[in-house]
């Protein structure tokens, strides 16, 4: 055996890496979901965010795009990107770290997974979707704000600091709604062959179709945090989009940033769990 090996089996071969316990490993990666999310996606986040306005009716997600790039450049697509750049990572490792240990903590005093003759109607495994709304919910808890800034900065509109929690149940609960969508497919995936799909096409599909489920609440929470709807409830909004017809505005745009963003950010999320999981075994 080479001095150096050697050397690497007497320091744990793994290094810091693997001391790292199992059970931060999804907020770990995680973190890496949300940085690549929002580095590849913030661009169609923007358009979609417009589209959802009532000043932008009538023009196409692609009309919007155009106009942005041709009056601000590649700033404005960015435009409210920041304030996620500093706290998109920390959302999403919120999100996967409160889902799993959710998911662990519940199948541990129910002694298990759920058995595939007790899923509901054959499918719903109701542990996953337990934990799903508590990872949307960790998510939502810290998005808020985040969300506030990211808004108002994409329309060009201040932002005060008095009114940072401003839409922040409307963000919990679209997104109670949005990850446990998401876990959902994402295990249904497992059950009709997807986990053998490459990870960026996980991501995309599950992500896509989680999207397309709570689509009008997001459109609802966009108008809530955009600061033209003042003295009417998230109920009210969410009710007034499905009245006018508004409940698929930014649909398209948000699929495209869902597909990319979300591809990419799955392939970083499977990439950093395999590098801690192979970290522990060299470090033996």
């Amino acid at each position: 055996m080479s001095q150096q090996n050697e050397a690497r089996q007497g320091s744990g071969g793994g290094g810091f890496f693997s001391k790292i316990p199992p059970s931060l490993d999804g907020f770990i990666a995680g973190f890496g979901y949300g940085s690549t999310s929002v580095i590849v996606g913030q661009p169609f986040d923007t358009i979609k965010t417009r589209s959802q306005m009532k000043s932008y009716f009538g023009k196409g997600s692609f009309e919007i795009g155009t106009d942005i790039w041709k009056s601000e450049g590649i700033k404005g697509l960015y435009r409210g990107g920041m304030p996620l750049v500093l706290g998109g990572a920390l959302i999403r490792s919120a999100q996967f770290g409160v889902n799993e240990a959710a998911l662990s903590a519940v199948r541990e005093v129910t002694g298990g997974a759920v058995d595939p003759t007790q899923r509901w109607l054959g499918v719903f495994d109701w542990q996953v979707i337990f934990a799903g709304v508590c990872g949307g919910i960790g998510r939502g808890v810290i998005e808020g704000p985040f969300e506030y800034i990211k808004v108002r900065r994409q329309l060009a509109q201040p932002w005060h600091l008095k009114e940072l929690l401003s839409g922040s149940g409307a963000t919990i609960t679209r997104n109670a709604f949005l990850f446990s969508s998401f876990v959902v497919y994402l295990d249904i995936g497992k059950q009709i062959g997807l986990a053998s799909f490459h990870p960026f096409w996980q991501g995309a599909i599950c992500a896509n179709l989680a999207w397309m489920t709570i689509w009008p609440m997001d459109v609802a929470k966009t108008m809530v945090q955009s600061g033209n709807y003042n003295n009417k409830s998230f109920l009210w909004i969410l009710g007034e989009t499905v009245r006018t017809g508004a409940m698929t505005r930014g649909l398209v745009p948000g699929l495209m940033r869902s597909t990319v963003a979300n591809g990419s950010a799955m392939v970083a999320y499977k990439e950093i769990q395999k590098s801690l999981t192979q970290a522990r075994l060299d470090g033996g």
